[in-house]
């Protein structure tokens, strides 16, 4: 895999038995032994991902708080020294740039989570959208690794390697501290729907870091997991993944992200007046979630069609619940139907979409 980006736990995936591809330009463990047992040891025990491929960036100055409540849909007024905020970023059309994490560090000092796809784009966006503000962006994506670790016995595993009182961090604030020696960034956010940590780090640090939790979670039932199971574990949780349910052309109000619009900021933000007019759309879209009864993957990409047999929507993910044994996806489809009967052909076979509102499974994240 040629001209690929490689984090710096590269080799320990390699060591470890990663099936290694080709994620967003950067080579990324897929899966280890089997996706199935890795989702399943994250619902009922904790896996451990390696999520260093995402962006962060610093955002300081006088004028950071103004400038990034207008970059984002949230509101960051809301946000005090060691709470996490996530939001959109839209366009002046409505359209996502991506979405983010916003951390507050202390007043004017800000750190940001970007998805690894939309990096160079990202920083350029904001860089354009800060003229005229007292702020200074610096990309620290190529400082930091990151590391997840998730499910119900992540907080055990995590404490017998640190100082820091998890039982007090709340779900969304962070808190800085040592794992294992490790200075870290020690986040109560996640991916997949469970209780969980994120640890942002040195990236030299990765390795040190990757092998002392595995050391430590190993009597506990810890499994190392890959982006395929990141990514069914996500959809379970009907968390929105940035070119699925978000993208240039779907909203934050069409993929039933409203929460993350705060229309009435007083100095408002980019995307605010398109935002609020769809709202009022009686013909805008929606995206919906969905499981089949069957075990058949529907695709991305897959059209949906009415009670007539007329296409009024397509897939955005799709794949198999491993908790629930069958298909489960999301698709968009124009919102004055979205509770109508709307079903799928595979080759030439119908399934009948039913619809769910996720979470597909029960869920016991932090409060």
């Amino acid at each position: 895999m040629p001209d690929l980006q490689r984090t710096s736990l590269y080799q320990f995936h390699v060591d470890q038995g990663g099936r290694m591809v080709d994620f967003a330009g950067w080579e990324m463990p897929v899966q280890y032994k089997s996706i199935l047992e890795e989702h399943k040891a994250v619902r009922e025990r904790a896996g451990l991902f390696d999520v260093s491929h995402m962006g962060e960036v610093d955002v300081t100055g006088p004028g950071v708080q103004a400038f990034l409540n207008q970059l984002i849909t949230n509101d960051v007024s809301t946000l005090y020294p060691g709470r996490v905020l996530y939001s959109p970023m839209c366009r002046p059309d409505g359209g996502v740039v991506d979405d983010l994490l916003v951390y507050m560090r202390e007043p004017n000092v800000y750190f940001l989570c970007i998805n690894a796809s939309n990096i160079a784009k990202d920083l350029a966006w904001m860089q354009k959208q800060a003229a005229g503000f007292d702020v200074t962006i610096t990309d620290r994506s190529s400082d930091y690794a990151l590391l997840a670790l998730q499910g119900p016995r992540a907080q055990d595993i995590l404490q017998s390697l640190t100082g820091a009182k998890l039982p007090i961090l709340r779900y969304y604030h962070f808190q800085e501290g040592t794992v294992a020696g490790v200075q870290c960034f020690i986040s109560r956010t996640g991916y997949t729907g469970e209780d969980g940590f994120e640890l942002y780090h040195a990236a030299a640090d990765a390795p040190t870091l990757a092998v002392a939790l595995l050391r430590a979670g190993e009597s506990s039932g810890l499994q190392l997991s890959g982006l395929g199971a990141r990514d069914s574990l996500r959809l379970e949780a009907g968390h929105p993944l940035y070119g699925h349910e978000l993208n240039d052309d779907l909203s934050p109000i069409a993929a039933g992200l409203g929460w993350t619009v705060k229309l009435k900021k007083p100095a408002g933000f980019i995307g605010a007046e398109s935002l609020a007019a769809e709202k009022k759309n009686s013909e805008r879209r929606k995206v919906i979630f969905f499981k089949t009864g069957d075990r058949r993957i529907v695709r991305a990409g897959t059209v949906v069609l009415d009670a007539s047999g007329e296409t009024v929507g397509s897939v955005l993910s799709g794949t198999l619940s491993p908790m629930l044994g069958e298909a489960i996806g999301s698709a968009v489809v124009p919102a004055v139907i979205a509770n109508d009967p709307l079903h799928v052909d595979l080759r030439g076979t119908s399934f009948n979409l039913q619809l769910v509102k996720p979470p597909f499974v029960e869920l016991k994240k932090s409060a």
